[in-house]
């Protein structure tokens, strides 16, 4: 006779093949009463034996766990958006330039349909989930492992540990069938329906009742695999360990060999898609070799090796009320159309983005002309044509603005300048808030307690005029204002305290310098390794820097050239912000490849390509996908193309092994 421990074992792991057949391979092994009375029947044993908990028991997915703060994560791997294609000219293009990376090599493509979710990053140690994370900015995200748990379709438990301990990433969407049934209940009870499949899915992550998420009929649709050191040769094969392992991977993933056999994926999945129990915008299209993969590497947002074709955006028509003009941060003008609602991919759309005065004359848009909206790659819907025949008599052609909307001065448009600006960057209100709420923002000063309300009503009242005047805010001075309470206003004196711990590169990003962006941020915080360094640099110098052309150096120069915003950086200095890189970074840092310029191709054995790189940049050297005249030195791995090493002999550009580079770095 099994002791308790051994049942309490039996039972788990049969529940947990039940549950797998049934959710993730669409066939039931036992009934639904069956099922059920196992569960019960393990639940009184776990009650009566406490000592025998565990987290990923199949018990602890009908939720009960309340979340009243779900906790910032950084993602161990970034987590990159794909760019998006439109056309078949779109894939050729893309495929020219990574033959241009990788030379002659045959290429093998996988095609996998995009869902339209909520994205997730699943961490696994030893076998067992650990924590569900969101994608959030990409670089970190919100912990919802207790809400995550209750998707049947996500193991909690794997059951091939060809390796235990990765990463997996998906999408949590929630079937069309679902979706459907969801609102049938809601509108029976007299509630409003949910407006679509993908804003509930992610909408669900957030619930703070785990329970709640339990009776949702959420799914999981898995996509990636990431190790550090996969013991796969390709992301098919990686898809496969991760079927084997229990996870839900769509079968709709085609291996595709010339770019005919991707056009041909690509126009029956747009014709079918339909059929579909889930919603889907498009294909994801990626090089199947994880080698090339490697070797390719990323831009600042996107992997080369993937690409995202999106299906033919639906669009609307509707009617044009009014034109509205916005003012940004750095006073740029963006003129809105406001429109009457229509219904489009499953939203409410009020507004659109016209980008421009350009645009505006391009399509000659005028007020209360019947317009075509379209939503297509872009989060924001915008106008794509005008209805000339529904166009009223009397008609009049739209007169770009001519003075800021904010504060009623003339706007600025220098020469190759798409937008209009408006100067006065220290007087109008809207810029002076906008750049006060990009500095306390997730990914720049991550200020807990502020938001853009806030922000306007401490100016409002004229507690703050910059960001450097958050330091000065106190509790007396807060709570005072209006909906504001002592438990409010210690929360933000507690951010504005903990903002003095973030580094270098994202206390330069949070400056807002127009055009230095997160990445640039980061180049220029590793090459110039504090504030002192940066604000000296000459124009000569910045342009020398990696990926730093004459806009972005100029930029730099006006701003630090501003007495304003010297006057402000030497206050956040006082206030003991973080102008400098950590000590222990700089430990790793010298100027050895200074001026040299690598390339890294092949498989290597003592280095992941990824540890080359960042031993390369660390000491002060650039890496490049491609051979050209500028590069030192190529380090070869195994399996270099042949390509590659003809242009190398051709150039005469050294090729080096790995072991050479140990030496080179001693």
């Amino acid at each position: 006779m099994l002791d308790t421990q051994q049942k309490i074992k039996q039972l788990r792991e049969e529940l947990r093949n039940h549950n797998y057949y049934y959710y993730v391979l669409d066939n039931a092994t036992i009934s639904d009463r069956d099922f059920d009375m196992l569960l019960k029947e393990l639940q009184e044993l776990e009650n009566k034996h406490p000592e025998f908990f565990d987290p990923n028991s199949p018990t602890q997915r009908v939720g009960g766990e309340v979340t009243k703060n779900f906790n910032t994560i950084d993602h161990t791997h970034r987590m990159y958006s794909l760019d998006n294609s439109y056309s078949r000219q779109d894939i050729l293009d893309w495929e020219t330039r990574i033959q241009k990376i990788l030379g002659d090599v045959s290429l093998e493509y996988t095609c996998e349909l995009k869902y339209d979710g909520a994205s997730i990053n699943l961490y696994y140690k030893d076998g067992k989930l650990e924590k569900a994370v969101t994608r959030g900015d990409g670089f970190q995200g919100d912990e919802v492992t207790a809400n995550v748990k209750t998707i049947r379709s996500i193991p909690l438990v794997i059951k091939n540990k060809t390796i235990d301990t990765f990463e997996i990433r998906g999408e949590i969407v929630l079937p069309l069938d679902g979706f459907v049934q969801m609102n049938k209940e809601r509108v029976e009870v007299g509630e409003d329906p949910y407006r679509n499949p993908r804003n509930t899915a992610s909408g669900s992550l957030k619930l703070q009742d785990s329970a709640e998420v339990a009776d949702r009929p959420l799914d999981c649709l898995l996509y990636q695999v990431v190790a550090d050191r996969p013991p796969f040769k390709t992301h098919f094969e990686a898809l496969q360990f991760a079927k084997d392992a229990g996870f839900k991977v769509p079968q709709t993933i085609k291996v595709c060999f010339t770019t005919d056999e991707i056009l041909e994926f690509l126009n029956y999945w747009d014709e079918n898609r339909h059929t579909l129990p889930y919603e889907t915008d498009g294909v994801v299209i990626k090089v199947n070799s994880l080698d090339h993969q490697e070797e390719l590497g990323y831009t600042a947002k996107s992997p080369r090796w993937a690409l995202a074709y999106k299906f033919k955006a639906e669009q609307a028509i509707t009617v044009l009320n009014e034109i509205t003009y916005q003012v940004g941060r750095t006073g740029a003008i963006t003129p809105v159309a406001n429109l009457e609602p229509v219904e489009l991919a499953g939203t409410t759309v009020k507004r659109a983005s016209l980008h421009n005065a350009d645009q505006i004359e391009k399509l000659d848009i005028r007020i209360n002309d019947t317009v075509f909206v379209e939503k297509g790659g872009e989060i924001i819907p915008k106008i794509v044509a005008i209805d000339l025949d529904k166009r009223p008599t009397g008609s009049i052609p739209t007169k770009y603005i001519t003075h800021c909307p904010d504060c009623d001065t003339e706007l600025v448009r220098k020469e190759g300048d798409a937008k209009h600006f408006c100067p006065n960057e220290f007087g109008c209100p809207t810029q002076i808030t906008g750049r006060i709420q990009h500095f306390i923002s997730r990914k720049t000063m991550n200020i807990d307690g502020l938001g853009a309300e806030t922000i306007e009503l401490l100016y409002k009242e004229g507690l703050i005029h910059n960001y450097a005047d958050l330091y000065e805010l106190t509790e007396d001075k807060i709570i005072p204002l209006e909906r504001m309470a002592e438990k409010s206003a210690k929360n933000i004196v507690k951010g504005v305290e903990n903002s003095k711990k973030v580094t270098f590169e994202k206390v330069l990003f949070a400056l807002g310098i127009r055009y230095v962006g997160e990445t640039v941020a980061k180049k220029l915080a590793r090459h110039y390794k504090n504030i002192d360094n940066l604000t000296n640099a000459s124009f000569d110098e910045l342009v020398n820097v990696d990926e730093i052309g004459d806009r972005i150096a100029n930029s730099i120069i006006d701003f630090f050239s501003n007495e304003i915003n010297v006057e402000i950086i030497n206050r956040l200095k006082q206030f003991g912000i973080t102008f400098s890189l950590d000590e222990k970074y700089l430990e790793d840092q010298t100027d050895k490849f200074k001026g040299l310029v690598f390339v890294v191709s092949g498989v290597f054995h003592k280095f992941s390509r990824t540890e080359l790189k960042k031993s390369i940049e660390n000491n002060g050297g650039k890496v490049t996908g491609s051979i050209s005249k500028k590069t030192s030195y190529i380090i070869a791995g195994d399996n270099m193309g042949p390509s590659k090493k003809e242009k190398a002999d051709k150039l005469g550009v050294p090729i080096i092994s790995e072991i050479d580079f140990i030496e080179l770095l001693k």
